[in-house]
């Protein structure tokens, strides 16, 4: 066997990485483990640097000696079981974590040997992380109530049970339909009403719904609204602070918007900023007010929000109905009409999701829309989004999001006159 053939450059970083990767890993297993008195501990630095050495050794053999290399993987993994076996035999309250890590360090020094640096960093990376956070998700698990389990487990059947398994091909009236699509609207607004009874639980009332609100709407203000619109009717929390928070979504949705369309549609940024910035600042006034009118009613918190029902289907499957009945609309006009409407298939497909007339209009080509009528095309669908989340949020929640309802129509009536001054 050729020596020169196989030490290489490479096959040296990627054995320096692996035993780097080993050394973090044992690091912090060394650290958490600091104050067990010897002979309670699995392995050490040392036996973790080695095992992610190993395995980088095993990675750089395989491409030119692959039973040497699948041999050494196998011994080590074996002394790895081994060696926690008879740490167990002497104290039986070691932990397995110490032996899977190490497993995870024999596979990380593996990935780094062959080449592949960035998963193995990551796999090291997030190991550790878990590792750290022993305490936390131990403080976590003690906290955790039957009805709150119960969600997770919901939300799992849903996001990873049926989700993966539904169709991705079109169906129903004029082929709109893409089941995979539609339940992941039915995702996304379940997902943030849990998050964001988690936030409020962490963080209190009014952080929990203003982070839940500003950091949801960066995927999908149109499913944080329709979440938050749930718990204006089931009255779990001070309406408000919610109305405040379906305000911000808005405000938010603003700002993504015109950032996304500055990526994809350069050209119609300019136009559609001086239309939308306004609407945006509309909307953060609101939210101010809001907050002010929270403030001086003296709402203080935990008095005023009562945790429960933290996963609700019902605004998830009323938001994916009317999204069913919007595809089918557009699919109509599209087919109807073809590219002549434009301007309002862009609308309609907007409607529930404004990135996707953004997107669409990125992938035109270029000079088809001047720069003034493209930013006045994406309007269209803005003012539609926020005419719908108005309608979704007046149908889950009634009078009680007419706050919100408000302040959305406010920043529709400052774009209008921002268009109007425009031209």
């Amino acid at each position: 066997m050729d020596s020169a053939a196989i030490i290489t450059r490479d096959v040296l970083t990627g054995s320096a990485l692996a035993l780097a990767l080993g050394l973090l890993i044992g690091v912090q297993r060394g650290w958490a483990l600091r104050a067990e008195p010897a002979g309670h501990r699995f392995a050490g630095i040392r036996t973790y640097a080695l095992l992610g050495l190993a395995g980088g050794i095993a990675g750089a053999l395989q491409a030119q000696a692959a039973s040497l290399a699948f041999v050494l993987l196998l011994a080590t993994a074996a002394l790895v079981v081994m060696g926690y076996w008879r740490s167990t035999q002497k104290n039986s309250s070691i932990s397995g974590t110490a032996s899977l890590a190490g497993l995870i360090t024999l596979a990380a020094g593996f990935l780094a040997g062959s080449g592949t640096f960035a998963l193995a960093s990551a796999l090291a990376g997030i190991t550790v992380l878990v590792l750290s956070q022993r305490s936390r998700l131990h403080h976590v698990l003690r906290h955790i109530d039957e009805a709150e389990m119960l969600a997770i487990a919901r939300f799992a059947l849903i996001a990873l049970v049926i989700l993966p398994l539904l169709p991705d091909t079109p169906m129903g009236p004029l082929q709109a339909w893409r089941p995979r699509q539609l339940w992941l609207v039915v995702v996304l607004v379940s997902g943030f009403s849990f998050a964001g009874y988690v936030a409020v639980k962490l963080l209190g009332p009014a952080r929990g719904v203003l982070a839940t609100a500003a950091a949801g709407s960066m995927v999908s203000s149109t499913a944080v609204t329709a979440s938050l619109g749930g718990k204006l009717r089931d009255q779990a929390g001070d309406p408000v602070l919610l109305n405040a928070g379906i305000a911000l979504a808005s405000a938010v949705m603003f700002l993504r918007v015109t950032v996304l369309t500055g990526a994809l549609a350069p050209f119609a940024l300019a136009s559609f900023a001086a239309y939308s910035v306004p609407a945006m600042l509309v909307s953060l006034a609101a939210t101010a007010l809001l907050l002010r009118r929270h403030r001086d009613d003296g709402a203080s918190g935990e008095a005023l929000v009562e945790l429960k029902n933290p996963f609700d289907l019902g605004p998830a499957l009323l938001l994916m109905l009317l999204t069913m009945a919007l595809t089918v609309a557009a699919r109509w006009v599209l087919e109807r009409y073809g590219d002549a409407g434009l301007a309002t298939v862009l609308a309609i497909s907007g409607t529930v999701d404004v990135d996707s007339a953004v997107i669409t209009m990125g992938g035109l080509p270029p000079g088809t829309l001047s720069p003034q009528v493209a930013g006045l095309i994406l309007c269209a669908p803005v003012v539609l989004n926020t005419l719908f989340k108005s309608a979704t949020l007046l149908s889950l929640a009634g009078r009680k999001g007419w706050p919100a309802v408000l302040a959305m129509l406010a920043s529709i009536a400052a774009l209008g006159a921002a268009v109007a001054l425009g031209w």
